[in-house]
């Protein structure tokens, strides 16, 4: 038999218990201080974000509070008699704008300059003669609303990640009265731009290097004199509409711009003297659209542009008189139509231009009077379509045109032969027609 010695070498029974020493003890009251100690931080950085929360709401109701206060300063100056005190609230509201705690409220501040525009505005032709103090005034007034303009210039010109850029701000400009203006590179970014209803009266409104990537509305605006000028301007996406618009002895200026992406909406204007010029523009992958416009006496020049992959439309229009000029143009893709357009003694100079894989249609046009002139083009691909056009009186000219592998259709074409200009398949060829030699 097993002695108690035997079975339990300590000779108890038991198995020992091991009692904690100092240091174990030590790392135990270190932990729960630790435990406490975090418990206590959590709950100070709690109360400390709602006490930032608290200070942030009250710093913007008083921020809110001294801009309101200020606000309301700068738009009385804006009413004031004095021609140098508008000019301080233009800038008073410029700065708020700059200051605002929120973006609607920076929005307000631009809404009211862009409503000071809005107001009431006598041009310099209505200005009685003889008047000195009349021309005084509105001397001092155009000061102030050219002013306006360069600031709001300033803004858009502005780096995107610049505290005081406007960018993605609106300007509603509607029914503005414009005798000039400088907007020279300002950069409208998801932007709207409205001057639908506004006049252009004299004097020159310059958009020169602008970028546009959002939506500009020149809707039922009107040109009248004076000269606008979009220079190397960007259009990059987005939708300019210049419909219903009437340009009455005025001058557009859009060479050398780009339009890439983006849609140029000319549907119902009226183009009645004047010029338009779109020399040594870049369309690409685009549109510009002049569907029942009406020409009267205008030149529309596109002279030297660049087509690539774009569309341009001239259907339904009427041209009385007047030119539109498509001289040295390049075209690769995209289509250019007239179909169904009204030529009465205009002229459509399409001369020396290069055509590869665009399609230009005629069809159903209707030519009494003027000229097409196709004089020195060059097709290597693509084609030209007149089917079912109607000629009386009118010419259309392919002296020194060059085809390969361009198609060019004359189906069912309506008019008098000249002697002599009958093709294979025995359908005379309206009256003016001149072919190549090879024809």
């Amino acid at each position: 038999r097993l002695t108690g010695n035997d079975e339990f070498p300590n000779g108890t029974g038991l198995k020992p218990e091991h009692r904690l020493d100092s240091k174990t003890l030590f790392d135990l009251v270190k932990l729960s201080f630790g435990v406490v100690a975090g418990a206590g931080a959590l709950v100070a950085l709690v109360v400390a974000y709602r006490r930032q929360r608290v200070d942030e709401d009250g710093a913007l109701r008083e921020g809110t509070r001294l801009h309101t206060e200020r606000f309301t300063t700068a738009v009385s100056q804006l009413g004031a008699d004095s021609a140098a005190v508008r000019l301080g609230g233009v800038h008073a509201l410029a700065g708020l704008a700059d200051d605002a705690p929120t973006r609607d409220l920076r929005q307000t501040c631009i809404d009211v300059l862009c409503a000071y525009l809005r107001l009431p505005y006598t041009a310099q032709d209505d200005i009685p003669a003889g008047d000195p103090e009349a021309q005084h005034a509105y001397l001092a007034l155009k000061e102030v609303r050219h002013t306006v303009i360069r600031v709001i210039r300033d803004h858009f010109r502005l780096a995107q990640d610049h505290p005081h850029c406007w960018q993605g701000h609106h300007l509603d400009l509607t029914n503005v009265i414009f005798d000039g203006g400088d907007l020279t590179g300002a950069v409208f970014l998801n932007t709207v731009v409205d001057f639908s209803g506004a006049a252009f009266n004299g004097g020159m409104m310059r958009f020169n290097e602008a970028v546009f990537s959002g939506r500009v509305d020149f809707t039922r605006a009107a040109f009248d004199a004076g000269a606008v000028s979009f220079r190397d301007a960007l259009f990059l996406g987005g939708e300019v509409f210049f419909t219903h618009a009437k340009f009455r002895g005025s001058r557009i200026d859009f060479r050398n711009a780009v339009f890439s992406g983006c849609t140029v909406d000319f549907t119902r204007a009226a183009f009645e003297g004047g010029r338009i010029y779109f020399n040594d523009a870049q369309f690409a992958r685009g549109s510009v659209n002049f569907t029942v416009a009406r020409f009267t006496g205008s030149e529309v020049d596109l002279s030297s542009a660049a087509f690539s992959g774009s569309r341009v439309n001239f259907s339904f229009c009427q041209f009385a008189t007047g030119t539109v000029a498509f001289v040295g143009d390049e075209f690769s893709g995209g289509d250019v139509t007239f179909d169904r357009a009204r030529f009465h003694g205009c002229t459509v100079d399409y001369s020396s231009a290069v055509f590869s894989g665009s399609t230009f249609s005629f069809e159903r046009g209707r030519f009494s009077g003027g000229t097409v002139d196709f004089t020195g083009a060059r097709f290597d691909s693509g084609s030209v379509d007149f089917s079912m056009a109607r000629f009386s009186g009118a010419a259309i000219d392919f002296a020194g045109a060059q085809f390969s592998g361009a198609a060019v259709s004359f189906d069912t074409v309506g008019g008098e032969a000249p002697p002599g200009l009958v093709p294979a398949n025995g359908s005379p060829h309206p009256a003016g027609l001149t072919l190549p030699p090879h024809w």
